[in-house]
């Protein structure tokens, strides 16, 4: 196949992307110019917030398949819906676990939990802020899932991406954040009810994904791996590394540590099971992501 993947310069992007090669597909990638493509990858450049330019750079070209790792607002998604009417026939769209950012459940979160078709949609809110953007990265993966769901003209699905970890190429420094705080015994805030999350393992997402291009599935759909895992989880296996001590201070209001929360909005994966992807257990590969990020040898 002819795929082109939007964005997809650093962690599980790259992965993919080399999955993709790996599997005999053709790659090309978009992006702003700021960072080189993979070698021997065929590089696309464009501001994707243009669509002068977008469309300039796509002249010509067309895709079996489109995995856009950077849509992150509905600005950006009425953009590619216009420019790759007649350029793709399937769309995948990169999204998170974040777009069930109101959700408070006791059973883990499905599909469904959330209903497209009632998000508004406002594109005059001011994205192209980054300090917005940052504070509502929920709210525009949300609108942007909405502005495809209201109507492609293309194959569309979003994959909702659980917590990412694993990889020394981690730039999150989610896990750094606990890891400095065990070595020094220094206390790690989380709320008085922190709830469990689920989690995937970087090489699995990038899996998933690469599986996603080559399936016919429509709509949104939950990755991560089975097993749901608690910051005492986390910072368990980071203490038999580092050493040092984990502990927690129970904070009433107040900012709290990277994987720690106060509700409750573990994702259900049992669409994507359904439809014959097998998930690992988070089990299976928590020390050696664990091990990976924070840079000791297992």
């Amino acid at each position: 196949m002819d795929i082109l993947v939007i964005g997809g310069n650093r962690y599980f992007g790259k992965r993919l992307i080399t999955l993709l090669r790996e599997s005999g597909h053709r790659v090309t990638v978009l992006n702003r110019g700021s960072s080189a493509a993979p070698e021997g990858i065929e590089r696309l450049v464009a501001d994707r917030d243009d669509e002068k330019a977008l469309t300039s750079a796509l002249a010509g070209r067309s895709f079996d398949v489109v995995v856009d790792q950077v849509c992150y607002t509905p600005r950006q998604a009425e953009i590619a819906r216009r420019v790759f009417a007649t350029r793709t026939r399937r769309y995948v769209m990169t999204s998170t676990v974040e777009v069930y950012e109101y959700e408070d459940s006791a059973v883990p979160v499905a599909e469904s939990a959330l209903d497209l078709a009632a998000v508004t949609v406002d594109t005059g809110l001011p994205w192209e802020d980054p300090e917005f953007l940052d504070a509502h990265y929920g709210e525009g993966k949300r609108q942007a899932e909405a502005v495809f769901a209201a109507g492609s003209p293309f194959a569309w699905t979003s994959v909702r991406v659980a917590h990412v970890l694993g990889g020394a190429d981690d730039f999150t420094g989610r896990l750094d954040h606990y890891a400095r705080r065990i070595r020094a015994g220094e206390p790690i805030s989380v709320p008085v009810v922190n709830h469990p999350a689920t989690y995937v393992y970087v090489e699995e997402i990038a899996a998933f994904l690469a599986w996603a291009v080559g399936a016919d599935f429509t709509g949104p759909v939950n990755a991560h791996s089975h097993g749901p895992l608690t910051t005492a989880d986390l910072c368990a296996e980071i203490e038999k590394l580092v050493g040092g001590r984990t502990v927690f201070r129970e904070v009433e209001v107040g900012e709290v540590s990277p994987f720690s929360f106060a509700r409750s909005y573990g994702m259900d994966n049992s669409r994507a099971t359904a439809l014959g992807y097998s998930f690992t257990d988070s089990g299976q590969w928590l020390a050696r992501a664990v091990a990976e990020t924070v840079g000791v040898e297992r």
